[in-house]
């Protein structure tokens, strides 16, 4: 899987890459703020640096294991 992310193809529009990363450094930086509950944090900073690392290299895995079926 490691290698499936930093695949030298991509197989993203340049449309979906920078939704990617924007939503991403958004989700990202909404997780640095206070909050409570500290679970909903993490998962929130989690989830944006995926995003994010998708926007910037151009591949999603989920989308090939997709095309391949």
């Amino acid at each position: 899987m490691v290698r499936d992310i930093f695949s030298p193809r991509t197989n993203l529009t340049t449309t979906e890459r920078a939704v990617s990363v924007v939503l991403g450094l958004g989700l990202a930086a909404t997780a640095a703020q206070p909050r409570p509950n500290k679970l909903l944090s993490l998962t929130a900073l989690v989830a944006g640096a995926a995003l994010a690392i998708r926007g910037a290299t151009g591949h999603c895995s989920m989308k090939a294991a997709l095309e391949h079926t």
